[in-house]
Formats: structure tokens, C-alpha cells, sequence
């Protein structure tokens, strides 16, 4: 049977996933997208671009990983969708949160592809996030309704300094990363990913 398109795993499928590219240059996500092209010019790298199903600019939550596994390319996407543990994960723990994706707006903290062809995922390294981290400027003058931000993993919560002195008083978040490799360390992990899941959504309520 055919997953529905808003389900974990969906763009494994090749109707779903073509799908979703026909959508790719929405409005909503044509300035995050050509942020994504522009970082690829510069970085001579792929950068994936933002899932047209999430918020795109609209986004109220910006929900920060790492870097975009060696996988991505078979989609294109950062997205909750993609046929991975650490989206399917990603794609439960928000709608148990109760958080609407016109909400929210997935990216990565090293938003290119740093990994050889071929080779296994990879924490990214300290150079790469210095690298990285200019870009945060232009993508949070993208989201002018942003709310709150989670940071998912040790990684993207080293972005903190950076995102208050941009964005001052802005919430920020931090959870474990949602891969299942750390999911599946402890009950902790994933109790922890809920609570602060939960408490960005009271953030959007209130807001």
C-alpha cells in the first residue's frame, strides 16, 4: 500500500516524491530555496531545499539539525519525510507535539552536504561550522514571524550564541538529535525531545 504523502517515510515513494518537486518553487519557499542555491554556488556543495509542505517563510518555528545526511540527494529535501530513521523520528515527535508544519521550517546548521560520495555520515568539524555560520543571517531575515527556535543535537546548539546575538530574546530550544542512534541510547533521550517539543508548541500557542 501507498504511504499518504504527510506520513513518516513518504518520499520514498516516486509518485510522492515527484510529487513534492512540482511544488518545489512555491512562493513561500522560493526565498529560503534560493538561499539554498546561492550557499551551493559559494560552498561548491548541495545544499537541499525546503520541504514546500513545512512553512517556509511563514515558518514560526525553525527547527535547526545538523548537517543533511549523505542520503539527501535522493530527495533534494530537508524534510521530515525523507525514508530515514532520524526523519521518521523527527516527523512523529512534532505531531505528537501537536505542531502544525505551516509552522515550521527544517534546516541544518551546515546546510550543505559535507560528505565525499559514498562516504558514511560524519559529525561536521569546527572549521565547517565557522563556515557555516553567516549564513544564519540571511536566513533569519527570511523569517520574519519566527517565534522560536529548536536546536536539535549538541551540534546545532552550539548555534545559540549566534542566533541570540542576531535575533535577541528569541526563544531557543535545545533537544537531543533525533536520530535513532541516540533515540534508542535511553528513555531520557526521547522524553527529553518531547518535553521540548512541547514546550515549543505552548510558545507558538501563547504567541
Amino acid at each position: 500500500m501507498r504511504p499518504e504523502p504527510d506520513a513518516p517515510k513518504s518520499l520514498a515513494d516516486p509518485v510522492h516524491l515527484a510529487a513534492r518537486r512540482s511544488i518545489a518553487d512555491s512562493a513561500h519557499v522560493a526565498p529560503i530555496r534560493a538561499l539554498a542555491r546561492r550557499i551551493t554556488a559559494e560552498r561548491e556543495a548541495p545544499v537541499p531545499d525546503p520541504d514546500p509542505l513545512d512553512g517556509g517563510v511563514g515558518a514560526r518555528l525553525l527547527l535547526l539539525l545538523e548537517t543533511p545526511g549523505p542520503m539527501v540527494l535522493r530527495t533534494g529535501f530537508v524534510t521530515r519525510d525523507s525514508a530515514n530513521g532520524t526523519a521518521a523520528n523527527l516527523f512523529r515527535f512534532l505531531r505528537e507535539a501537536g505542531i502544525a508544519r505551516a509552522d515550521t521550517l527544517i534546516w541544518n546548521a551546515v546546510p550543505w552536504v559535507i560528505h565525499a560520495p559514498g562516504a558514511l555520515n560524519r559529525a561536521p568539524r569546527r572549521a565547517e561550522a565557522r563556515q557555516a555560520e553567516p549564513y544564519l543571517a540571511p536566513l533569519l531575515d527570511l523569517l520574519a514571524d519566527l517565534a522560536v527556535v529548536v536546536l536539535a543535537g549538541r551540534f546545532a546548539g552550539a548555534c545559540a550564541p549566534a542566533l541570540t546575538a542576531l535575533r535577541p530574546g528569541l526563544p531557543l530550544i535545545a533537544i537531543p538529535h533525533p536520530s535513532p542512534t541516540y533515540v534508542c541510547t535511553s528513555p531520557d533521550v526521547p522524553a527529553r525531545i518531547r518535553r521540548g517539543l512541547a514546550e515549543a508548541a505552548d510558545i507558538l500557542r501563547r504567541g
